[in-house]
């Protein structure tokens, strides 16, 4: 019997006032400006608590990224602090004659209890998921009112990476009529019927009292033109909620897209009567999804190959609290290399990306937990070193893991970038923590790992909680597959795990993609978690059933870190100061369209080729140098310093490399890549010299709202205005005017460096600067400066 699982999907999600919100009801405030204070308060949480002496700070705040690390701490989490911290705000509300007031936060990490005028709201332990709480019996209109947030990350090593702590992502106070639509209560799926999209939709309503209202829908294509409007009515019943279904038909609909994510506008208004009570507004994307067991994943129809890569939710320097806009400058990079699809690893993240996702075209894996009902292993001293811990997210599972499960699917379903749901990453790793007797004689996951421990917890336990948790996201979202990524394939295809799932990821584990695709013949399978070797993406580009893979990982990340003062993992195709990486650009090589060829180069003692050749050409004169090109052209020719050098090779697939063996001479090296006779890319690089100016590349914002952030790529150039690679030297910057320094990356694994004030050292002659607008009282000047060299100055307007 074949499998075939069919997907049709449109997805609209939220406007208030500026900006888009995704709980789906009301108008919204973002709440930047909080008091915070490190270290547990007594009764923090009470509304006479006096906290103007308390530091001032912008919510979103991750305070672990602010401390010094120390050798003292985990390195799982890349040996920065945890501990306990209050936060507290002055919220001003007028008046509540029929309004009623919510508090929106998108993540806490974690262990959060939220306080509004002393009375308690509740407590989140998932730091991850977000959560909304009803304010309106306790506002004081006219009057001082106090929201207060305890976050307790006191269990430091609770995670395998880096999670920050704090109010890492965006609070809203929302302020709604007393009937409006329910947080993330709209939804709608699409189907086709010939050249139309069927866009059926259904909305929630929450009221106060009984009553009759109606909802309409209106549909703008990008050009603010009505494309198809539907109107309904809708109850409030005894409960007090009540529900629309409506249907739209778009005639030949511009369908979302890689290349071509077209978002047309979606205007939701509820009235009661003629009056207008709550009104939405949203992007919406139309697309369709197929899912088969032999020819794999299609996107309008159109058969094709995710080429994806795994991402954590940190930003080097910025920590957990990441802004959109840096988070659009690594997407457009990651678009660059090639890659189409991006693994949330391994747990949900900020609204922001995926709106960034929805907007420029990424397709995206939405995943909900690393570890189930028992603790994953935690490595204090360095990654697979010493004794672990086993603190995590296991300790609230069994509690909290379908409510979160629920807002999870709740808040995002309404991307069009989402394309499967992750119930689980490695909560099947071999003995960590379950096992099964097929242990003792098969080789099984990412390490050697033999035997069955009977004192562990028995691998059938994957199959009964994954049918617990598949059916949740079927229940909200049955447009999308369900899936999962397995660390031990062999041991859980003895159990009913894979079966509860629509598509099965396998990590690291190309070997058996034949043997089970014959074995289990109705399976989708892709590659949920790979390496970046070349057999691995083979694997995939040369099998029709296996329809993509994700790389561990897309951008390098804090966390996972080795032996101190390792700061985190090294293996990402871009650094943690937002540059792509030489294995960046093989991987480009293999997955885009465009062009390309790269040129880098290494001693040739080193005889083993290599996706990690820096673009370097400075060695001593007549030194043997490998210089290999990475190229997706059919053959390369090198120069050096316009004379050709060696001969032009052809691209060879056994490597995905060309080399060659070279005498060093500086100068300038080229390489040029053909198909047939015609030059179709080339690249060159140089001897540089000694630094004698500071640069800032173009391309950065130089006109800024409050709030907004602009990014500085600073390099040293020598006299011939050459990036100086060897460049080390100290650069401080100094903000004046209506901004801030939020920091300085310069992409060191030292954990160690001083990463918290406005001094740090060039690393290969490059660093990034991120500043934010602090509000538009006059321009943002930003000095740049290092000793002997010009200071080099720059003005942001803000607007």
């Amino acid at each position: 019997m074949k499998y075939y699982l069919k997907i049709s999907f449109s997805i609209f999600f939220v406007i208030s006032f500026t900006f888009v919100l995704s709980q789906g009801f009301g108008n919204a405030k973002t709440l930047t400006k909080w008091h915070f204070n490190y270290g547990d308060v007594h009764l923090g949480g009470r509304e006479t608590l006096e906290h103007s002496e308390w530091e001032q700070v912008n919510v979103p705040h991750d305070w672990s990224v602010t401390f010094p690390a120390s050798p003292d701490l985990a390195s799982c989490t890349g040996y920065l602090p945890g501990g306990v911290a209050w936060y507290r705000t002055d919220i001003e509300i007028e008046s509540t004659t029929n309004k009623r007031y919510y508090l929106y936060f998108e993540g806490v990490y974690h262990n959060s209890e939220v306080f509004f005028n002393g009375k308690w709201l509740g407590k989140r332990p998932n730091g991850y998921v977000s959560f909304i709480y009803e304010i309106t019996d306790y506002v004081k209109p006219g009057q001082k009112n106090i929201a207060a947030v305890r976050v307790d990350h006191s269990d430091e090593f609770d995670s395998r990476w880096y999670t920050g702590s704090g109010i890492y992502r965006k609070v809203h106070l929302i302020s709604a009529s007393e009937t409006h639509l329910s947080p993330w209560g709209t939804f709608y799926t699409t189907s086709e019927q010939g050249n139309k999209a069927i866009i059926n939709i259904s909305s929630e309503i929450n009221g106060k009292t009984k009553g009759d209202y109606s909802i309409k829908q209106e549909l703008l294509d990008g050009d603010g033109q009505l494309v198809a409007s539907v109107s309904g009515e809708v109850s409030i019943d005894n409960q007090f909620t009540g529900s629309s279904n409506l249907r739209l038909e778009v005639s030949n609909p511009k369908l979302w897209s890689i290349e071509s994510p077209y978002l047309y506008e979606l205007k939701t208004t509820l009235l009661s009567g003629n009056n207008v009570i709550d009104q939405t507004s949203t992007n919406v994307g139309i697309r369709f999804l197929k899912f088969d067991a032999n020819k794999g994943f299609a996107l309008n129809g159109e058969w094709m190959k995710i080429k994806g890569v795994c991402l954590h939710h940190d930003a080097g320097v910025l920590g957990s609290a990441v802004p959109k806009e840096v988070w659009r400058d690594r997407v457009l990079k990651l678009k660059e290399i090639g890659v189409n699809g991006i693994r949330m690893s391994h747990n949900p993240q900020a609204t922001d990306l995926y709106d960034l996702c929805d907007e420029l075209g990424m397709l995206v894996m939405d995943e909900a937990f690393d570890e189930w009902e028992y603790p994953k292993k935690k490595w204090l001293e360095g990654w697979n070193v010493g004794e672990p811990g086993f603190e995590g997210a296991a300790s609230y599972f069994r509690e909290w893991g379908k409510k979160d499960l629920e807002s999870i699917v709740k808040r995002d379903r309404n991307h069009p970038s989402i394309v499967m749901w992750s119930i689980g990453n490695e909560v099947d790793y071999p003995n960590d923590p379950y096992s099964h007797p097929i242990m003792s004689s098969a080789e099984i996951g990412q390490q050697f790992t033999r035997g069955y421990l009977k004192d562990q917890p028995h691998a059938d336990r994957l199959g009964d909680i994954a049918k617990e948790l598949a059916p949740i996201v079927k229940k909200l979202d049955p447009s999308r597959p369900v899936t999962a990524a397995l660390a031990g394939a062999i041991m859980s295809n003895q159990t009913d795990y894979p079966g509860a799932l629509d598509v099965v990821g396998y990590n690291y584990t190309e070997y058996l993609y034949d043997s089970d695709h014959k074995k289990y013949p109705e399976r989708v399978l892709y590659g949920s978690e790979n390496r970046h070797d070349l057999n691995a993406w083979k694997s995939v580009r040369d099998k029709e059933f296996i329809f993509g893979q994700f790389l561990w990982t897309g951008i390098e990340y804090l966390g996972e870190a080795g032996r101190w003062p390792s700061r985190g993992s090294r293996s990402g195709l871009i650094d943690l100061a937002n540059n792509i990486k030489a294995r960046g650009r093989f991987r480009q090589s293999l997955w885009s369209d465009k062009p390309m060829v790269y040129v880098g180069t290494y001693p040739a003692r080193f005889r083993r080729l290599s996706i990690d050749a820096s673009d370097f050409w400075d060695y001593n004169e007549g030194d043997t140098v490998k210089v290999v090109a990475y190229t997706n052209t059919e053959k390369v020719a090198l120069f050096l310093n316009d004379e050709k050098i060696g001969e032009t090779k052809k691209y060879d697939d056994e490597t995905g490399i060309i080399s060659w063996e070279v005498p060093y001479f500086p100068g300038k090296l080229k390489a040029v890549g053909y198909n047939g006779k015609e030059v179709a890319a080339e690249t060159e690089i140089v001897t540089t010299y000694q630094p004698k100016a500071l640069n800032i590349l173009d391309g950065f914002d130089d006109e800024l709202e409050t709030g907004d952030v602009s990014i500085l790529y600073v390099q040293a150039i020598d006299e011939n205005g050459q990036l100086a690679k060897l460049a080390d030297n100290e650069i401080r910057v100094r903000v004046r005017g209506s901004g801030k320094l939020l920091g300085i990356e310069n992409a060191s694994g030292n954990v160690a460096e001083n990463y918290r004030d406005n001094r740090h050292r060039l690393l290969r002659g490059k660093a990034t600067i991120y500043v934010q607008a602090t509000d538009n009282e006059e321009d943002m000047i930003v000095s740049i400066s290092s000793p002997y060299m010009e200071t080099k100055d720059i003005s942001i307007k803000i607007k």
